[in-house]
């Protein structure tokens, strides 16, 4: 079984980042949507810059995460900031996907997909939405549906719905990430029950609204462990 990749989101800090040199992480997430996290093109170069300091050599991919963004926005930031990937967290529709990927072809292009908290509720984004996201983007997020926002609520969807998405997915060879109200204690009964291809965290690896190395280091091991 491949191993499953870790995205740790929302990085503001550089001597954060520094201290997380020796963890095995595949994606850093920069926020530049509204948010607590947001960070600016400048801040999240110098961040960037600091990937070159990743002790094993091969440093996490940088991920920017957008909401709803203009393709002359993505290029004015693109120009400054060296992202690898782009991710889409609003209400883009795949036409904007495909020329998102288009105009960048150097960079990934990931879309997150809303899902319901129960299942009694309906998903703002079904496993019928996949097809259309073919072609048009690397990589498919799922996150828990917050009407008030756009992601980064801290809680979990319903698990159950996970399969549907990942027969969908599989359909279509678009590579799936899990999000929403991860942290240490809970990583495992994930990828234990759903095998996830990649996981996404934030506020769950956080202490007082800041990143905290014991809780990414004890995440990042309890999905990487064998």
């Amino acid at each position: 079984m491949a191993e499953t990749l870790v995205k740790i989101c929302g990085l503001q800090d550089v001597e954060v980042l520094k201290s997380m040199k020796r963890l095995p992480v595949d994606y850093l997430g920069f926020v530049f949507a509204e948010s607590r996290r947001r960070v600016s093109p400048g801040q999240a170069a110098e961040l960037i810059a600091g990937l070159a300091e990743w002790e094993n050599g091969n440093p996490p991919l940088a991920a920017g995460v957008f909401v709803n963004p203009t393709l002359a926005e993505l290029e004015t930031l693109l120009s400054t900031v060296p992202l690898q990937v782009i991710q889409l967290h609003g209400r883009e529709s795949a036409e904007l996907c495909r020329a998102v990927k288009a105009a960048f072809p150097q960079v990934q292009v990931w879309k997150a997909l809303s899902v319901a908290k129960s299942n009694a509720e309906s998903d703002a984004d079904g496993p019928h939405a996949l097809q259309q996201y073919a072609g048009a983007v690397d990589a498919l997020l799922l996150d828990t549906y917050d009407p008030a926002g756009s992601g980064g609520s801290g809680r979990t969807f319903d698990w159950g719905k996970i399969p549907s998405y990942q027969q969908a997915a599989s359909e279509y060879g678009l590579p799936l990430f899990v999000a929403g109200g991860l942290h240490p204690d809970n990583v495992r009964e994930l990828l234990d029950g759903y095998a996830p291809y990649g996981v996404d965290v934030s506020s769950g690896v956080e202490s007082g609204g800041v990143k905290d190395l014991i809780k990414m280091t004890a995440f990042v091991e309890r999905v990487k462990q064998s």
